[in-house]
């Protein structure tokens, strides 16, 4: 009976290992492409200026975020000044999850932006969790050769503070939806319809704000 304890519990083990593995590895049936903790440095992300951006450490902990609001980069379109791509990764469905901590408090517009299908500097989605919704701040966008135009009508306020906060966009390109979650995990902040990009890169940044990110897991394919 010993035996047969042992090696059930043995078993049991084994089962909660590989279950816990096959969580980390998948999410909504998508495997994990890409983790970032900053703790070996940012060499994985390719930004549109460099000088903007700073690795550093806060509280024992490493961080990479925006030193500045105002940047050297000048985008064709109406569009985003800070921008940080994951290198060599593209996708079309994806889970992105993130920590985010806003560090200047710029009133209305206080943002950090969420950038996915990205096909080049003229075409791509992007997020603006700006906190107070309007034409310009709080909607989820799209840059397709002209200037940001948004697609949702979006009235929930992003409620910044100087704490970290947890992000989640959800996009599903078969179906067109975007799902962008702020803190609650389960209710959606935003969320839309538009099957305008597929494949493409993700990444973080800013509209003109600052910001400390952490903590970035990517599931997709």
């Amino acid at each position: 009976m010993l035996r047969v304890f042992i090696f059930a519990t043995g078993l049991a083990c084994l089962l909660i290992t590989q279950s816990s593995v096959t969580a980390e590895e998948a999410v909504n049936g998508l495997p994990l492409v890409f983790s970032e903790d900053f703790e070996a440095g940012h060499d994985r992300w390719e930004t549109t200026d460099d000088t903007a951006w700073t690795h550093r450490k806060v509280d024992g902990n490493h961080v990479y975020g925006l030193n500045r609001r105002t940047s050297d980069y000048r985008p064709k379109v109406r569009s985003p000044h800070n921008i940080a791509l994951i290198k060599d990764v593209a996708v079309a469905d994806f889970v992105l999850t993130f920590r985010v901590r806003s560090t200047k408090d710029t009133g209305n517009h206080r943002d950090c932006c969420v950038f996915f299908n990205h096909q080049d500097p003229t075409h791509f989605y992007y997020c603006h969790l700006g906190a107070r919704p309007d034409p310009h701040s709080g909607q989820i966008m799209i840059v397709n050769d002209a200037p940001r135009k948004a697609l949702t009508k979006n009235e929930n306020r992003t409620p910044w503070d100087d704490d970290w906060h947890q992000v989640k966009v959800v996009r599903d390109s078969s179906k067109g939806t975007i799902q962008v979650f702020f803190d609650n995990m389960e209710k959606p902040h935003m969320e839309v319809k538009d099957k305008t990009f597929g494949k493409g890169r993700v990444g973080l940044g800013s509209f003109d704000d600052m910001n400390d990110f952490d903590d970035v897991k990517l599931y997709g394919k």
